[in-house]
């Protein structure tokens, strides 16, 4: 068993070596194309991200850090509880990730962690439901700035936020041990809920835990994670706006409803901003709807470097995030009647 998992692990660096010197072998042969194009992927997350995502994410570390948030997700214990086995703070931080867009969920729940808020299982649940894109991408950039069409981004939004919201039932009896996805029953549902209460003592020690984190507030950390965070953020964009370029002959070769799709599916911006140029607007508008659910593997990369300290597995994150898109595919297929 360990000289199969061993020769896996060197077939995968092997071809890992080998995409590699392919992409840096491409950048030597044309530079000047690589530069442009890196110019693009800065250029996209300098005006579509930067703007809207900094804000949020020092905002939300600064008020997470005041230890006040689970006061007022108390009314939500239930509601939580029944519906993604979850604590009543991840309702908070869903409606910042709805909000905010990529990858702010993914930072809040890190933090969360962090702060012992919430246990690694209620980190690898709210992943599913709370990675999510925000209004301001969705409608502002891709209704209106690609598509020129406000309803259409509407639509998006709602196909979503629906897909979102049903993808956490979908993982609400999961847990994860060792590496390995379980599903529990009910029973054993209720018992890990009150088990997961009483671990991170959210209902009883409101009052202790704004006491502990109050008086630890440090403005430099918060401007300090917040502004890595973002700059990891655009360096990704930028090395996938790159990689895209480089499978450009290929995608070339294939139907530019296809091409475009494989583009969103490697970098959100890039691919959402081709599919709005198709001739057919509902084909257009239903791709969409997968891309900005799964955000690209740019996305991927960006909310699992976030994610270290909860130690999600990739597989899990990756698995999420591809139910979420099957999902709001299928609510935009019923949407598209309405364009």
């Amino acid at each position: 068993m360990k000289k199969l998992l061993s020769k896996n692990a060197n077939t995968i660096n092997l071809l890992m070596t080998l995409l590699i010197i392919f992409f840096l072998v491409n950048m030597i042969i044309s530079p000047s194309k690589f530069i442009s194009q890196s110019l693009n992927g800065i250029s996209a997350w300098a005006f579509n991200v930067l703007p809207s995502i900094l804000p949020f994410m020092f905002f939300t570390r600064l008020l997470s850090s005041l230890g006040q948030v689970q006061r007022f997700t108390k009314p939500f214990g239930k509601f939580s509880r029944k519906l993604y086995n979850c604590p009543p703070i991840s309702i908070y931080a869903f409606l910042m990730a709805i909000l905010s867009g990529y990858p702010v969920g993914s930072k809040m729940i890190a933090d969360l962690y962090e702060q012992r808020s919430i246990t690694q299982d209620d980190a690898f649940r709210m992943s599913s439901f709370c990675s999510t894109s925000g209004p301001m991408f969705i409608i502002g950039a891709v209704g209106i700035g690609m598509f020129k069409n406000v309803l259409i981004g509407y639509l998006l939004f709602i196909s979503h936020f629906i897909g979102a919201f049903l993808n956490g039932f979908l993982y609400r009896n999961m847990t994860v041990t060792n590496g390995k996805i379980k599903i529990f029953n009910r029973k054993n549902s209720t018992k890990e809920s009150k088990n997961t209460q009483n671990e991170v003592a959210l209902s009883g020690n409101d009052n202790l835990t704004t006491s502990n984190t109050s008086t630890k507030i440090d403005i430099n950390d918060v401007v300090l994670s917040s502004t890595l965070s973002i700059l990891s953020v655009g360096c990704i964009i930028t090395i996938f706006f790159v990689i895209i370029e480089c499978f450009a002959p290929i995608f070339n070769l294939l139907p530019d409803s296809i091409a475009f799709f494989l583009e969103g599916s490697i970098e959100i911006t890039k691919g959402c901003i081709d599919l709005s140029t198709l001739t057919n607007l509902k084909l257009a508008f239903v791709l969409c709807s997968f891309v900005i659910s799964f955000g690209g593997l740019s996305t991927v990369l960006q909310s699992i470097i976030l994610l270290k300290k909860v130690d999600m597995p990739i597989k899990l994150f990756i698995l999420q995030k591809f139910t979420h898109a099957i999902i709001s595919l299928l609510v935009a297929l019923l949407l598209m009647f309405l364009l």
